[in-house]
């Protein structure tokens, strides 16, 4: 039985199949940036070169890798036995081929970002054998596996290769590691990392198992054994800057594949500068444009949601790659551990300072004290013997304040939306002032255990980070707020609450988070009466939570159910929304073909204005409809461009008399070929038949060795332009791009499907989809219905503005976002604690 099952048995609930989902959600993350010291800035150069050597290289190596794929897929159309198995071979090569330039740009993209993960201490790459282990193997799918076992292998026998090398970064990484051990799982360079790169860079392409299999063989050969000479470079530039330049390799010493930390035994350290980590800001600089060399501040083109919260402190942080309920888990048992090496939290009046472990003592409460967050006595005061408060008087002295806080919101909870001006947020520090005054009124000579002192803390600090979340709209922020006092009972009555990840409280509180930043704007409108819903929640519980936790087990299946309705219906809209959409490209591609091979044969030629039109207008019509139709490997298509080739030749003079023949040749089958186009894309006929006329006009005097007169500049210009927009050039004949806003159209390329702007006014969209040759985006609102198509410059333009922000994060839920930020912001202050007892 599952872990909710288990939590459904114990109180009195019979477990259902789907009761309890959870609806992802994106946060964005908060924190203050450390300033950038010179050590810092030492680790953020050496990790920007390190970054650009292995793009650099990696770019050279993809070159024969993608070479030898498209041959070997080449091979599999060659090898086809019949017509079907033939034409879907040939639509492998054909995706390959036209995403090549895609399939590059993510694989460097993902290689970029795991220096960024390294930074951040995130950095934790495995071939994927670790999920099928056991009985989760008969489970499993076999495209995933299949892929799993070729990078596995790939892996092992890099490892093997490259042992050495390997041995040497990962002690040159542990010194910009602030010498902790670094891993072949940790290390930005290890083989590991670039299969598992190309892994999720061919998903960006339709290509079936068979075909990825083929890809990894191909990367095997082709691409893996350059890994040696460039880690060779990697460690050559470690030796020049300094870092460990006297390593020697012991073998036995130290498994490359464990590691090693530089310490006791290590070879000699040369390099003693200590690197303590590197600021997001700082490694930001080094994401995927700046590969090219060029310098960017903090937040040029900066797109937030590629870093996590990290500190440097005592604790060590639970490694991010287990499963779900082993990290949260984990993250709970440090921020306990964290806790009490902090000591009691700073504390109310009457909360008195307790051991470490909890054990109740006598206290010293505070008699008329003015400040309600003193801990210490004031002096005079007198001093009693102190009882601990009972976990029935806390409950109690809750309850009293869940039951104030239902009275202050009822008006707003039952009134509709707009009658009642807007919800302001509880205060959390205002609720434990008003705990110690309801423990008071119980007994002035009280005290509160250490533990229950923790959990008061711990969900303070939780509702604080929620308060924080850009991703969370203000009025859902609000709401949610008052939901402290019952979730602060909760977890006195229900010791569990922290330590099971499937609590129903926990998820319904995931779930309202997600609908609300999904479905809610800052503007206070909502879509699919969420708002209310999550109203009607937190008012449920306001009014009706006493003690029986079983409430939050029925508020979240009604509230599942109704959000997952939504999300199908969204999903069916915004699927037909793209389908539509890709349509549209499919056929502005071919639009901007067309412009592009006309442009091509006309740019530089003198040209009279009766050409340009015919060429520009209903001939680029025919030309695309024929490249839609049959596509360029057709007879047809070869037949409609060589026809533009011979426009252009037939009004040239003609001095020669070869020329004029050929000309006299010519004339009557050009001629048909442009009527029967004209025909074939129902041109109106008057029109067609006067640029005929002039068609013919213009030959005549070629024959005559006479020049034509050429378009006037602004005619021409007017003609091209118009062409060009009518083709889907939208930025045709604006301004160029400068140099910012084509590093933030470089970043833009990285976001994948399913991101949300925020613009002004606080209205939320979507990215649906992306087309990532004509570089448009379609947008979608928070009903799935198409919005806007706005090309790349577009949007660079309006994040540079700050008429747009990507609302960016983890795809975690709120509560382990939460727990993680909980858990830096303790290590930090951790940290600060042993600095100054140091000093």
């Amino acid at each position: 039985m599952t872990t909710l099952g288990l939590w459904a048995v114990k109180h009195g609930r019979h477990p259902q199949e789907n009761i309890f989902m959870t609806v992802s959600g994106k946060s964005t993350t908060t924190g203050k940036s450390a300033t950038t010291t010179s050590a810092e800035a030492s680790v953020i150069e050496r990790l920007k070169a390190c970054q650009k050597i292995v793009v650099e290289a990696s770019k050279t190596q993809l070159v024969e890798f993608m070479k030898q794929f498209s041959e070997a897929l080449n091979g599999l159309v060659s090898e086809a036995k019949t017509d079907q198995e033939r034409s879907k071979a040939n639509e492998l090569l054909r995706e390959f081929n036209e995403k090549q330039e895609v399939l590059e740009r993510y694989f460097c993209g993902y290689l970029g970002e795991g220096f960024i993960k390294f930074k951040n201490k995130t950095l934790s790459t495995e071939t994927g054998e670790e999920k099928y282990n056991g009985d989760m193997l008969s489970l499993v799918e076999n495209a995933d596996l299949e892929e799993t076992i070729a990078i596995a292998s790939i892996t092992r026998r890099a490892d093997a290769q490259v042992s050495e090398a390997m041995w040497a970064l990962n002690q040159r990484f542990a010194m910009l590691n602030g010498g902790d051990k670094v891993e072949d799982k940790g290390n930005p360079i290890s083989p590991v990392q670039f299969c598992e790169s190309l892994r999720k860079a061919l998903r960006k392409l339709e290509l079936n198992t068979k075909a990825k299999i083929l890809a990894y063989k191909q990367f095997d050969l082709h691409f893996i054994p350059g890994l040696v000479d460039l880690m060779g470079e990697v460690n050559s530039y470690f030796i020049e800057s300094g870092v460990l330049p006297n390593l020697r390799y012991t073998p036995g010493a130290s498994s490359h594949a464990g590691g090693g930390s530089v310490g006791a035994g290590a070879a000699p350290v040369d390099y003693e500068e200590s690197f303590e980590g590197v600021a997001d800001e700082a490694v930001m600089q080094s994401a995927v444009p700046d590969m090219a060399g060029q310098p960017m501040s903090p937040n040029m083109g900066r797109i937030p949601g590629f870093t996590s919260p990290v500190s440097h402190g005592p604790a060590q942080a639970p490694d991010p790659s287990l499963p779900t309920q082993q990290y949260q888990a984990g993250l709970v048992g440090a921020i306990r551990g964290l806790q009490n090496q902090l000591g009691a939290p700073q504390q109310a009046a009457g909360y008195a300072q307790q051991p470490m472990q909890g054990a109740p003592v006598q206290g010293a409460p505070i008699q008329g004290a003015s400040s309600p967050m003193q801990g210490q006595p004031i002096q005079g005061a007198a001093v009693r013997q102190a009882v601990v408060y009972s976990n029935h008087q806390l409950v109690s002295a809750l309850q009293n304040l869940q039951t104030q806080a239902t009275a202050v919101t009822r008006q707003f909870m039952h009134a509709d939306d707009g009658a009642v001006a807007p919800m302001q947020p509880a205060m959390i520090a205002q609720v434990e002032r008003d705990l110690t005054q309801k423990l008071r009124e119980q007994s002035e000579d009280g005290t509160v255990d250490g533990k229950d002192m923790h959990t008061i803390d711990l969900v303070g600090m939780l509702f604080e980070y929620m308060l924080s979340d850009d991703n969370l709209p203000d009025s859902v922020k609000a709401l949610l707020s008052y939901l402290h006092t019952p979730f602060l009972k909760l977890a006195f009555i229900d010791k569990d609450f922290f330590e099971e990840t499937e609590h129903p409280a926990r998820l319904l509180l995931n779930n309202m988070a997600e609908a609300g930043t999904q479905w809610v704007s800052n503007d206070g409108s909502s879509q699919y009466e969420i708002y209310p819903k999550i109203k009607a929640i937190v008012s449920r519980v306001l009014e009706e939570f006493k003690n029986d936790v079983r409430l939050f087990a029925e508020l979240l299946l009604e509230f599942s159910s109704y959000t997952k309705k939504i999300a199908r219906r969204q999903e069916l809209m915004e699927r037909r929304a793209t389908e539509k959409v890709q349509g549209e490209e499919k056929l502005r591609e071919v639009k901007i073909r067309v412009n592009q091979e006309i442009r091509a044969r006309t740019d530089g030629l003198e040209l009279p204005s009766a050409v340009l039109l015919l060429l520009l207008q209903p001939w680029s019509d025919y030309l695309a409809f024929v490249l839609l139709r049959y596509g360029d490997e057709s007879e047809s298509w070869t037949r409609a461009l060589t026809a533009v080739d011979d426009i252009l030749w037939s009004i040239l003079p003609k001095e020669a008399s070869a020329e004029r023949a050929r000309q006299m040749d010519l004339h009557d089958s050009l001629l048909d070929v442009i009527e029967t186009g004209f025909e074939t894309i129902g041109y109106d006929q008057a029109k067609g038949k006067k640029l005929i006329e002039a068609l013919v006009s213009l030959q005549k005097m070629a024959l005559q060795s006479k020049r034509v007169e050429v378009a006037p500049a602004p005619m021409r210009d007017k003609l091209e332009t118009m062409a060009a927009e009518k083709a889907g050039h939208t930025d045709f004949g604006k301004d160029k791009a400068t140099p910012e806003e084509e590093r933030m159209v470089e970043n833009l390329k990285m976001i994948e499907f399913g991101t949300w702007f925020e613009l002004e006014g606080g209205k939320r969209l979507k990215v649906a989809w992306y087309n990532s040759k004509t570089l448009h985006y379609m947008l979608v609102d928070q009903m799935g219905k198409k919005v806007a198509m706005k090309s790349g410059l577009e949007l660079a333009r309006e994040m540079l503005s700050g008429a747009a922000k990507v609302i960016a994060g983890s795809t975690k839920p709120f509560f382990e976002r939460a727990l993680e930020n909980i858990f830096h912001s303790l290590n930090s202050k951790a940290a600060e604690g042993d600095t100054a007892n140091a000093e």
